[in-house]
Formats: structure tokens, C-alpha cells, sequence
């Protein structure tokens, strides 16, 4: 079963006009234990036949330990976006980005490839200071209008610095963790395991707490 109709395929192709470089889809899964990597899978064939600069890759999280490691993929299914040198830039999406989400993984695609928007000069001085790991979760369900800003702007932070990474979490497809963090109401961002807020905040906001991870 498709997820895309004809009339959002033809938006989506002009969409992905706009790319610079390639990007990959590293998808990895599970065989036989993950409810919906078999739908994961079909949804992102479909993105790759959208654009000659899109590139999937299937993999599975025991098979290829090493990559799932270097990704930091502890879960599946997983999404990993590599660059033009197949170089992970600290963006990822745990669990389908269908729904709603579709509004963060198409920007995230576009920023991979280089034609996303120039973050404010102020915000560019501030990350500058960032010099140790950051990890931002985002947590989401696929009926949440308001998640997809959250993680476009936890993904824009991650590409523009390299001691951040952050990724997408679908609350409901990963019940265990969503508990471990209290989730109760969406977008719940938490970073470093530690310091959280919910809603779709201002880039400020993302900004303040990241600090408070530099001390």
C-alpha cells in the first residue's frame, strides 16, 4: 500500500527540485521482531523514486553493527540521512516519518543536500561554543501538527555544529523510552538525558538549554 497519492508524488517532485547534492536514506531494520519496518521500507522506496539525487539504503541493525554503531542506531525502524559523501551529519528519524512528520523528514532531506536557509548570525555565534556531545531527542506522534517544527530546528542545530545530533522519536512505536522520559503530551524535547521542555519552542529556547549542557 502506497502512503503517497499522485497529487502529493507530483508535489513532492518539484519539491526535491530545489536539492543541491545527493542524499541516503539509510533505513535499518529488524527482520521479524519490528511492527512497522516492513511499512518503513515501502514508504522510503517511494521517496527514492522522487528524485535522481536521493539514494536508498536497506540495512539491518545486527547485520550491519558496525554502520548501526557509527549512526548511533539503537532502535528500528531507524532513518539515518547521509550526506553527499555518505557522512552522517547527526540527523535522524525513529520510527516512519509518515503523518504529520512527513513536514520534518522532507525538510531534513532538502537541509542534507545543502539548500536549506542560513541560521541567524547570532544563533552561528552561540553554537560556536558548543564543543561537547549534545544529544537532543524529540519526542512525536505522526498526528501531532505542532511536532514537525520541533525537530526541524533540533536537525538544523545538529547540521550546524558537529557535537550535536538529534533525532525524531515516535512516541507510540517506542512505548519503553517515551515512558522513561515521562512523555505525556508532544513535542517533548529532551537533550543529554536531562534537560527537557514540551511544545515547539523557539530556536532560543533549544539554544538556552543546549548551553546548559557546556558547563
Amino acid at each position: 500500500m502506497k502512503l503517497l497519492n499522485d497529487d502529493l508524488r507530483n508535489q513532492l517532485k518539484e519539491v526535491f527540485q530545489d536539492m543541491k547534492d545527493d542524499v541516503t536514506i539509510a533505513v535499518f531494520t529488524k527482520s521479524g521482531t519490528c511492527n512497522t519496518c516492513t511499512e518503513t521500507i515501502s514508504f522510503m522506496e517511494e521517496i527514492e523514486t522522487l528524485s535522481d539525487k536521493i539514494h536508498l539504503k536497506k540495512l539491518d541493525i545486527e547485520n550491519d553493527a558496525e554502520l548501526a554503531k557509527a549512526y548511533d542506531v539503537q532502535m528500528v525502524p531507524s532513518i539515518v540521512l547521509l550526506n553527499k559523501d555518505e557522512a552522517y551529519v547527526g540527523i535522524k528519524f525513529n520510527g516512519i516519518p509518515a503523518g504529520h512528520e512527513i513536514n520534518s523528514f522532507i525538510p531534513g532531506i532538502l537541509e542534507v543536500s545543502g539548500s536549506g536557509e542560513q541560521l541567524p548570525e547570532g544563533f552561528l555565534k552561540q553554537l560556536e561554543t558548543v564543543k561537547k556531545p549534545v544529544n537532543i531527542k524529540v519526542f512525536v506522534t505522526l498526528s501531532c501538527p505542532h511536532c514537525p517544527g520541533a525537530v526541524q530546528k533540533a536537525h538544523k542545530l545538529a547540521l550546524e555544529n558537529e557535537f550535536i545530533n538529534a533525532e525524531m522519536i515516535e512516541a507510540q512505536t517506542f512505548d519503553e523510552i517515551s515512558n522513561k522520559f515521562n512523555v505525556s503530551s508532544v513535542p517533548k524535547i529532551v537533550i543529554n538525558d536531562q534537560y527537557e521542555f514540551v511544545g515547539n519552542q523557539p530556536l532560543e529556547v533549544f539554544v538556552e538549554e543546549i548551553q546548559k549542557t557546556q558547563a
